[in-house]
């Protein structure tokens, strides 16, 4: 595959999320593994409150947990009501041939209740701590002379395998170093989907990738970053060329973008942490595609340079079901 089809990469910021510490003592004791286990959805009201400053609540962890279980992937696990969650649970009401409204409501309550753990423990294994590097530059110059771009840290490796936003791993393991033979606390999100998807929709208004089977039927759907204002995703239909896991990124100014001081091409090496993550889903339209992204967190939050971002995850699991010729649908 040709590496300059692949777009430009958007690498934002991410302030600080709100740590453990910062909700005191009351919620340290909600954010325990067994208040999570135990937790009841039908506590999760059905709308969002709309606070300012949300907290991550125990009953949200559970609900996110079983609802990337159904294929209704909700994004990161963060334990957060936003509206990652109010898309996932859309999606599993129209699998389940229910209003999709996006409330989590009795009958989908009814519907995904499970009485099983959603966080469990872990060891830590020796190669977990592989192919790790020190950091990621900023520059793409920089970037272009590493081998890799890899984890930075055993917990940023071990919150993408488990689908976890990093934060709310580390506060259900406050005193871990995260070595190899530590136990720790994670989510269990389900195993891959499995299936034939015939066609997707990527829908611009509300940021989503929704997969189908030949028959009409949802077989999953991702939180996704549908381009932006300033660089506007492709409208139409286009299909699936076809599909490169660890894909390097080439940047050619001339063709995409302009960053810093960089003025000539530059070929970045591949991995997780590198612009379209860990798998590019080729597009018969020149320099797009449906790839995944080196910060999970952001997705559906933040703009894309017109692509289709998901978290690797995500992105890996729907690369697994297309074949080219897929036919890939922009709505608005």
């Amino acid at each position: 595959m040709e590496a300059d089809l692949i777009c430009m990469k958007y690498k934002a910021l991410f302030a600080a999320s709100l740590t453990l510490g910062l909700y005191g003592a009351a919620s340290a004791q909600e954010l325990q593994p067994e208040a999570i286990n135990d937790a009841t959805l039908a506590s999760i009201p059905s709308e969002q409150s709309g606070d300012a400053s949300p907290r991550r609540e125990p009953a949200i962890v559970r609900l996110q947990v079983l609802l990337d279980r159904a294929g209704a992937s909700p994004g990161v696990i963060d334990g957060y009501y936003g509206e990652n969650v109010t898309k996932a649970v859309a999606a599993f009401e129209a699998m389940q041939g229910l209003e999709p409204d996006g409330k989590p409501d009795a009958e989908v309550i009814d519907r995904l209740s499970d009485d099983g753990a959603v966080i469990e423990r872990y060891v830590i294994s020796e190669a977990d701590g592989a192919d790790l590097v020190d950091s990621i530059p900023e520059d793409y110059s920089k970037q272009a002379e590493m081998e890799h771009l890899g984890y930075t840290s055993v917990a940023e490796k071990l919150s993408e395998r488990f689908h976890m936003d990093i934060d709310l791993l580390k506060a259900l393991n406050p005193d871990s170093a995260f070595a190899a033979g530590e136990t720790i606390w994670v989510a269990m999100p389900g195993a891959p989907k499995q299936g034939k998807v015939e066609r997707i929709e990527a829908r611009k208004r509300t940021g989503q990738v929704v997969a189908f089977a030949e028959d009409g039927s949802v077989v999953a759907a991702y939180p996704a970053t549908i381009g932006s204002e300033d660089s506007p995703s492709p409208s139409g239909t286009h299909k699936v060329k076809g599909v490169a896991r660890m894909p390097p990124y080439v940047y050619d100014p001339d063709v995409n973008f302009r960053q810093g001081d960089n003025d000539e091409e530059l070929t970045l090496p591949s991995g997780p942490n590198g612009p379209v993550g860990v798998v590019w889903i080729d597009l018969s339209k020149p320099t797009y595609g449906i790839h995944g992204a080196p910060e999970p967190s952001l997705i559906g939050k933040t703009g894309s340079h017109g692509c289709v971002r998901l978290t690797n995850w995500d992105a890996g699991e729907l690369a697994a079901m297309v074949k080219p010729g897929v036919i890939v649908e922009f709505t608005e």
